[in-house]
């Protein structure tokens, strides 16, 4: 369930907000004169979500380089590099 304040809780009570965006790791919609207005989240939560569009594109980006007839290399080999690369091995 959505957490939705009114503008004027963000001007009195900031800290509970911020404890509370801290706390449920969810965005609060804040509301101006009942109408939506703005979105209030944790720097955590705002970084999670990025990371989540940026996979998203990447792999948006992958699949249309895989319709596009480009050739793909084998997963295992790709780990072990990683693997090895890693662990220094390489």
């Amino acid at each position: 369930m959505p957490k939705i304040r009114p503008i004027s809780d963000l001007r009195n009570n900031a800290n509970d907000i911020s404890e509370i965006c801290h706390q449920t790791r969810e965005p609060i919609f804040i509301t101006k004169n009942g109408v939506g207005d703005m979105v209030v989240m944790s720097m955590e939560t705002y970084e999670r979500q990025q990371a989540l569009i940026n996979l998203y594109v990447k792999l948006a980006e992958a699949e249309e380089e895989i319709l596009n007839g480009a050739e793909g290399e084998d997963f295992f080999e790709v780990a072990k590099r990683l693997r090895n690369t890693v662990h220094g091995q390489l």
